[in-house]
């Protein structure tokens, strides 16, 4: 991709918790952006991580009408991403949400038009999950004849934000696609032991209100079944309903996805699976950055789309192993 030069490149980085630095840090380092505006509920805090940034000015504002820039990164918690999307696309900026709360996922698609008409993108779920499951899947249903299912679950979180979202979704109902129909079904049932990649092992999965078997299912439009969610500990499922009991960690530490496709390759049914372990924070800071940097580049499409929608997710997955994040496939997997 060849660099298209402009007079100053300005960032705004909206939400500045682990997910947004990590944004901020990448996009420091990146030699693509000469300004970041970096937008904070608490901007009195952040002098000192203002400070590490090197090569790049940085201006702190609190909240209010967002600026003009070239590309607006919503990393704030979930909740109004449609409309700082829609905001933001009046200022003539691409967007980058981190979102995974399905309301704001649903906002934030029904942009396309807008986005279309204004030659903007606008990136859904760029995140762990969505962001990096839906890469997953893509990848691992480009082999097959006909996909026919496609399961994701996922555990870990990216930080208090994320965690908090998590905590509401795990009481709100889930949806799952079936046969042509959307399926609605109450958030921490459908309890299912999944292995996910080592060292962390089998967990129970619940369902939750998950955006990843809706934005799935563009890409999968013929397929039977598609699922998402959630490992949960017994602790989580009875405390879901009241307000979290102790403070989120700073960081939700080690996460996992793992995306099992079901389908038919070469006249014979086949089951695939592909997972990814790593912090939930690095992975959304990464696919967030890479986001941000080929909207500057002006090498995505138009509209609004999330990851699992690309024709060819694995230049995204070379980016993203180039930074240390990287899949694995499932070996030994029974086929029938």
């Amino acid at each position: 991709m060849d660099r298209i030069f402009a007079d100053v490149t300005t960032v705004a980085v909206i939400g500045a918790g682990v997910v947004g630095r990590r944004v901020v840090r990448q996009l420091a380092a990146s030699g693509l952006v000469d300004r970041l505006i970096l937008g904070s509920r608490r901007p009195e805090r952040l002098h000192g991580f203002v400070r590490q940034l090197i090569g790049v000015d940085v201006e702190v504002i609190a909240p209010g009408p967002l600026p003009s820039v070239d590309v607006t990164v919503l990393a704030q918690p979930a909740g109004g991403h449609g409309e700082l999307a829609d905001e933001a696309l009046g200022n003539g900026s691409h967007v980058v949400s981190v979102s995974d709360s399905l309301k704001d996922v649903q906002a934030l698609l029904d942009l396309d038009a807008v986005a279309t008409k204004a030659a903007r993108s606008v990136i859904v779920g760029a995140a762990f999950s969505p962001g990096m499951s839906c890469l997953l899947a893509r990848h691992a249903g480009s082999r097959f004849d006909r996909v026919e299912e496609v399961h994701v679950a996922r555990m870990g979180t990216g930080g208090p934000a994320c965690q908090r979202q998590l905590h509401r979704a795990r009481t709100k109902e889930a949806i799952d696609w079936r046969d042509g129909n959307w399926r609605k079904r109450p958030g921490g049932t459908g309890r299912e032991l999944v292995w996910f990649p080592d060292p962390l092992g089998a967990r129970d999965c619940y369902r939750a209100a998950l955006p990843d078997a809706l934005l799935l299912s563009t890409n999968f439009p013929d397929a039977d079944r598609i699922t998402a969610k959630v490992a949960g500990t017994r602790r989580d499922r009875l405390t879901a309903w009241l307000p979290m009991l102790r403070s989120p960690h700073s960081d939700g530490g080690p996460g996992a996805v793992r995306i099992e496709i079901r389908g038919v390759r070469n006249g014979v049914r086949t089951t695939d699976v592909i997972g990814a372990i790593d912090y939930p924070s690095a992975v959304a800071g990464a696919i967030a950055s890479i986001a941000t940097e080929w909207s500057i580049l002006d090498a995505l499409p138009s509209g609004s789309w999330s990851l699992g929608m690309l024709d060819d997710p694995v230049p995204w997955l070379r980016e993203l192993e180039k930074r240390g994040i990287t899949a694995a496939v499932y070996e030994g997997i029974s086929r029938s």
